[in-house]
Formats: C-alpha cells, sequence, structure tokens
C-alpha cells in the first residue's frame, strides 16, 4: 500500500506514511466532530424518556453533563493536536524534502535536460507546484480520504439503527458523488489548459527579464507588452472558466445534499405518525442529520482539488522519471590526458555538432581549440568534462571512458572557466570560495591576487567581503571573469577548460590576467577555447574545428606554414605568433 500511496502522490517513503497517519488522525477527528451529537443523544434519552414514560426518571445531574462535556472536549482538543501534527507539520516537512530532491535532480541531470527547459518551467516546479502539493495535502487529501471511510463508518451505524431513516439521510450522497465523477474529465481538461496558460504568461515574464536590455534598445516595450497582455487575459479566460465549472459541479452537489434532511423530515414524519418509530429516534436522526454531511461537504471539496492535484502530481513524477547521469564514485587515473576517439555528439536528433572527431590533449599541455564560431569548439570542450553524452565514439580521461563516472567524482578534476561567468549573491570572497569550500582565507586572498583582482576589490568598501550582488551586477564583465578565474585556480583542478576566459578583458588586463592564468595551467591538462589567436599563440597544440571536424591538428609554427584555416584566421587579426 506504501509503494502505491508513493506513486499515486509522489511522496517519498516516510512521506506516504505520514500521510496514513493523518487519514487515520483525520478519521478519528471526523468522528470525533460527532461526539456533540453524542452528547445530545445522552442529554436527551436522559430527559425525555421521563416524558414519553412516567415510570421513568431523570438518572443523572448537571455536574454528570459538565463532566461529560469537558470530557468529549478534552477528547476533540488532544485529537486535532495530533491530527495536526499529523498532517500540516509532517507534509511541511515532506514538502521541504521534496524540494531538495528536485534540487539534487537536477544537480544529477545532463545539461542537455536545461538546453531543453527554460528557467521558469523549472522554477515553477520547484516552487508553486510544491507550494500546491503542499497546500492540497494539507488540507485537502487526508481529509478526502478520511471523510470517505468516515462517512462509511457512520452510515454503518446509524443503518444498524433505523435502515429507513438511514436511507432517507444518505440517498444524496451516492447522487452527488455521481455528479462529481461525471465532471471530473471535463475539469481534468480544463485544470491542465490553465495550468498550459499559466505556464506561457510565466515563461513571458521571464523573457521579458532575460531580454530587457535588448526591449529597451530596439524599442519594443509596446510589443512585448502586448504579448503580455495577451497571455494574461487567456489565462484569466481560463482561469474564469475552470472556477465556474468547478464551482456548478461542485456547489450543484452539495445543493443536491440539502435534501437528505428534508428527506429525513419527511420520512421520520410518516414514520412517526404510523407508529413505526418514535420521537425520540426521530429527533436523534435530525441532530445527528445536522452534522453528518459535513464531511461528505469536504468529499465533493476536494474531489475537484484532487482532480487539480493530478496535473502537479504527474509533473512530479515525470521530474523523478528523468534519466540521470551515472557512473562508477571511485575513479582513479593514471594519468590526465584527455582523448577524444571517433566522436560524434548533436544536441538534438538531425542536428550533428561534431563529427568524428579525434585528438588527444595531454597533460603538461596547453591545446587550443580555434575555428570559426559555430564550429563547435565549445561543444568538444564541455563534451570533455561530460557535461552532456556523446553518440558515438568515446572521450578517455586517464585511459578510462568519461561516460563510465559519475559527473560529480569526474568534475572534481576540472577547473572551469567559461565566457559566461556566474557569480551569486554574495562577498567576493565567498564567489571565489565556490572554488573550495574549505580554503582559508589566506588561499582565497592568494587566488585574488594572482587572477588579478586586488585591483578592483580594494576600490570597495568592504573589500574582499563586498557583497557583490546577483550575478555580480556591481562588477564590469572584466572583473566578474578575473573573480571566475580565481575561483579556478583556488580549486587548482589537475585539468583546466578555458572558454575564451579573456574576451571580456581589454589588451592591457589581459596581458595582466596572463600571468595567473600561466599558474593557473602549470603541469596540468589545458584546453583553451579563444578567438583572440594572441590568446594562444604559447598553445603545445592546436585542433582547427570546421563544422564539427578537425581540419588541422598541429604546432602554432606548423599550421602557420600550412596556409590553411589558422593561418587565415592569424591574418585576419594581423596577429604574428
Amino acid at each position: 500500500m506504501i509503494k502505491t500511496i508513493k506513486k499515486r502522490f509522489a511522496l517519498s517513503t516516510k512521506g506516504a506514511k505520514d500521510f496514513c497517519k493523518g487519514i487515520f488522525f483525520t478519521i478519528l477527528l471526523d468522528l470525533a466532530l460527532m461526539l456533540p451529537a453524542v452528547f445530545a443523544f445522552i442529554f436527551l434519552e436522559d430527559y425525555l424518556r421521563p416524558v414519553f414514560n412516567a415510570s421513568a426518571s431523570v438518572a443523572h445531574g448537571i455536574v454528570y453533563y459538565i463532566l461529560l462535556a469537558l470530557a468529549f472536549m478534552a477528547i476533540m482538543f488532544i485529537i486535532v493536536v495530533f491530527q495536526y501534527r499529523s498532517t500540516y507539520t509532517t507534509v511541511y516537512e515532506e514538502s521541504a524534502n521534496r524540494r531538495i530532491s528536485l534540487a539534487e535532480k537536477l544537480r544529477k541531470l545532463p545539461l542537455a535536460f536545461f538546453g531543453e527547459k527554460n528557467l521558469s518551467d523549472l522554477t515553477t516546479t520547484i516552487m508553486q507546484d510544491c507550494c500546491d502539493l503542499e497546500h492540497e495535502f494539507s488540507h485537502s487529501v487526508p481529509q478526502l480520504l478520511a471523510s470517505v471511510i468516515s462517512i462509511l463508518l457512520i452510515a454503518a451505524g446509524m443503518f444498524f439503527c433505523n435502515w429507513q431513516l438511514s436511507l432517507a439521510l444518505f440517498w444524496v450522497v451516492p447522487v452527488a458523488l455521481i455528479i462529481i465523477l461525471l465532471s471530473k474529465r471535463k475539469m481534468s481538461k480544463d485544470f491542465k489548459s490553465n495550468y498550459q496558460d499559466k505556464r506561457k504568461v510565466t515563461e513571458q515574464i521571464q523573457e521579458g527579464l532575460d531580454t530587457i536590455q535588448e526591449i529597451k534598445s530596439y524599442n519594443q516595450e509596446d510589443g512585448y507588452m502586448e504579448k503580455l497582455d495577451e497571455k494574461i487575459n487567456e489565462y484569466e479566460k481560463s482561469q474564469t472558466k475552470g472556477e465556474l465549472l468547478t464551482g456548478i459541479f461542485v456547489n450543484g452537489s452539495q445543493s443536491i445534499l440539502k435534501l437528505g434532511l428534508a428527506s429525513v423530515i419527511i420520512a421520520g414524519a410518516t414514520l412517526l405518525a404510523s407508529g413505526s418509530i418514535d420521537l425520540f429516534t426521530y429527533l436523534i436522526f435530525m441532530v445527528i442529520g445536522s452534522r453528518v454531511y459535513v464531511p461528505v461537504s469536504e468529499v465533493m471539496s476536494n474531489i475537484a482539488v484532487l482532480v487539480y492535484l493530478d496535473i502537479r502530481i504527474d509533473r512530479m513524477n515525470e521530474m523523478e522519471a528523468l534519466p540521470i547521469q551515472q557512473g562508477e564514485t571511485d575513479f582513479i587515473p593514471s594519468g590526465y590526458d584527455i582523448e577524444f576517439k571517433n566522436v560524434d555528439f548533436s544536441y538534438e536528433s538531425g542536428k550533428q555538432v561534431l563529427k568524428d572527431v579525434s585528438f588527444t590533449a595531454k597533460q603538461g599541455e596547453i591545446t587550443a581549440l580555434v575555428g570559426p564560431s559555430g564550429s563547435g569548439k565549445s561543444t568538444a570542450a564541455k563534451l570533455a568534462a561530460r557535461f552532456w553524452d556523446i553518440q558515438s565514439g568515446q572521450i578517455m580521461l586517464g585511459e578510462q571512458d568519461i561516460s563510465r563516472i559519475e559527473s560529480e567524482t569526474l568534475l572534481k578534476n576540472y577547473s572551469v572557466v567559461f565566457q559566461d561567468v556566474v557569480l551569486f549573491n554574495a562577498s567576493v570572497k565567498d564567489n571565489i570560495r565556490i572554488g573550495k569550500r574549505d580554503a582559508s582565507d589566506e588561499e582565497v586572498l592568494h587566488a585574488a591576487h594572482l587572477a588579478q583582482c586586488d585591483e578592483f576589490v580594494n576600490k570597495m568598501p568592504q573589500g574582499y567581503d563586498t557583497v557583490i550582488g546577483e550575478n555580480g551586477e556591481t562588477l564590469s564583465g572584466g572583473e566578474r571573469q578575473r573573480v571566475s578565474i580565481a575561483r579556478a585556480l583556488l580549486k587548482d583542478a589537475p585539468i583546466v577548460l578555458l572558454d575564451e576566459a579573456t574576451a571580456s578583458l581589454d589588451v592591457e588586463n589581459e596581458t595582466k590576467i596572463q600571468a595567473g592564468i600561466s599558474e593557473l595551467v602549470k603541469d596540468k591538462t589545458v584546453l583553451i577555447i579563444a578567438h583572440r589567436m594572441r590568446t594562444v599563440a604559447n598553445a603545445s597544440k592546436i585542433v582547427v574545428l570546421d563544422n564539427g571536424r578537425v581540419a588541422e591538428m598541429g604546432s602554432p609554427e606548423k599550421l602557420k606554414k600550412q596556409n590553411g584555416i589558422f593561418s587565415r584566421m592569424l591574418e585576419r587579426q594581423t596577429i604574428h605568433v
């Protein structure tokens, strides 16, 4: 049963067990809420029996009923406490664990997944969908299942007491449920449509935030707002339609429930007139009938919620089913040579990026990947660190196939500096320390000094403790790049990937930072990508890529003499190697 609940509601094992506890205590609460009716029953039986039986007398005094009321209140209070802990508290814990689990899942996914998904889609899943699940699992789902069980238990007891009045009281329940169940498919369709419309609004807002500079630069504010208004209107219409549809079916079914009490009044009056029941039994059914529809009404409302929830649950199950990059966690290479053997790769079917690429980047040497834009240079560098998995061929590290090595284990051996630097809303020191979490302040400052960070950091109000804003918004492009290089220096990994590492620097700063890079690449396997030919002037080997293939390969001097692609690139930049 636990496995079924886990799959049905996208819960962990502990979450499924806590869910069962929540249902149990909610059932007890539903039954406890009938205690006022039980109190009324005992009181009426004690005080009304003498009215119909002259020989009978009142058995208990007022003190007894005060103590009984206090006992019932204490029972209800204790059950409410346990019910709260088993639903709300445990659900919030499960929600926190779900977010962590999703984050762990995303951490282990290949980068190909993120290329197919936009940021708003993932953010909505982790934040909004998890929030919706948290709310419904604390307020609706356990109550739904518990209400069904409670109704069955209460109905069984009442049918045992008097089947005619019970039938009059409960005939409306299956009719109301049938209305809800018949409308389930329609509600599900509208909820899915509403969900997609909501995603479109989120994506449009995210797009506006990501491209605000371009929108303003080309005076596209009106066009952007028109598209956003259109998507918001579509979402508003689908939301209104969904709410209206749900309201019609749910309120309609709850209106039918009101007929039950009327049926009890009519049936009870008929049975009382014929002498089949006494007035006491009639009054008891009237009192219970005023309370028994509360859990039934909850069922009506929560079935619609469950339909709404199914879309979020399907999304969670879809995320959990995504294949992750797996491999061995024990990795001891015989060296740090990187070898590409007949590698083919494409981001999507029919669009080949690399075709039969073979080369070796040796330890202790600088191997430069050059070529026209779109030739596959950055792709090759990222494949070397298993950011993606290749379609055919092999990429070897120390004579071991990297596809068999767990991604995080593999990346411990890499220091990476890409053109697109990612910084965090933290201090300069903490951003550099990401390269080595347990590094001392002295190690951080040493790496920063080698990367030429002192020049701009010393001008900041708190120096290296200055918070630099989201993605380092207070820094220039060159300053952000230097922080990234300092981070790589601090990690001091045996393999270094440099993808346009000095692209954001002017000639003066580029010259300064070469000293830091020289320190970074000493005695290591280095793959460097650059459009500036001066950046690769000291490379041991040049691999020229063109249309995803290796067009030329050799030392800078050798390729310069071949009068090929590399030679022409040198001529265009009027740089002499």
